[in-house]
């Protein structure tokens, strides 16, 4: 009997190692297996922020790309507006100083209501050997050259205003022409001396003044041509100022009332930019 308890626990002992080693070995390779789903999991984790980061990033790209491109077109179109505009007027000047006549409005404006007296011209010196002449010169002659005289003096004025402007210096293109307006009220180049003078503070962003001249214009000169680029421009300072209710009613007045016009077709222009832009 001794002898049969002592061969089965001989037996017995090597099964119970064997049971140890593999009982080892699994708990080796289940730690080893939890520890790869761990890191597995980590480098997921961390793939799935970094996926969410560049989303996040591309969607603020898209959004400085569309910034971007519309104020590219913004640029555009002022730029091509405002050169247009000042070639028209620079072949404009150019026939009116060569012939001051041609440069009369059908209907002389009033003048301002603040505007200052206008300033007389220096009589130039007469000649040699004519001061009798002169002189006895009747007086609606004497007249009709102090009025040429004045013309030339405010041609003269008008045309240093537009040089400081065309050259990009609208800080003294909006002083000369305010100094226009006021010594020469009488003239017949004021509704374009407001126009510009508006154009002067719209290219420095100062949408609010420019608006007011702009507005002077059209309320006072109503038959002005410059009329409906300052009525388009009252729309373009309104939407600048965040008014843009009254900037789109503005723009659709211009459409309204000068179809066909290029005022029109850059309101309608606008308008279709406007009405892109997605809502806030």
């Amino acid at each position: 009997m001794a002898g049969a308890i002592a061969s089965a626990m001989l037996f017995s002992i090597p099964v119970h190692a064997q049971d140890s080693r593999l009982s080892l070995a699994d708990r080796v390779s289940r730690l080893e297996q939890q520890a790869q789903n761990q890191n597995g999991t980590t480098l997921v984790n961390q793939v799935q922020a970094l996926q969410s980061q560049v989303q996040q990033m591309q969607g603020q790209i898209e959004e400085l790309q569309h910034q971007l491109q519309e104020a590219t077109d913004k640029n555009k179109a002022q730029a091509t507006d405002f050169d247009s505009r000042l070639g028209r007027l620079e072949s404009g000047a150019g026939a009116a100083g060569a012939n001051p006549g041609n440069a009369a409005a059908p209907n002389t404006p009033a003048p301002a209501a603040n505007a200052a007296p206008v300033v007389p011209p220096v009589a130039a010196p007469p000649a040699a050997g004519t001061g009798k002449a002169a002189a006895g010169a009747p007086p609606a002659a004497a007249g009709k050259g102090a009025a040429a005289a004045n013309n030339a003096t405010a041609q003269a004025a008008y045309d240093d205003a537009f040089k400081s402007l065309r050259a990009g210096d609208y800080v003294k293109s909006s002083r000369d022409f305010r100094n226009f307006i006021q010594q020469y009220p009488d003239s017949s180049l004021l509704p374009n001396a407001f126009y510009w003078l508006g154009e002067s503070y719209y290219a420095t962003s100062n949408y609010q003044v420019a608006m007011e001249a702009f507005q002077h214009l059209v309320s006072q000169f109503p038959q002005s041509e410059k009329v409906p680029d300052a009525l388009l421009k009252v729309g373009y300072s309104q939407i600048e100022l965040k008014q843009l209710d009254a900037g789109k009613a503005t723009l659709k007045n211009v459409t309204a009332k000068y179809p066909g016009s290029r005022a029109a077709g850059l309101a309608q222009e606008r308008l279709r930019r406007l009405q892109a832009q997605p809502a806030n």
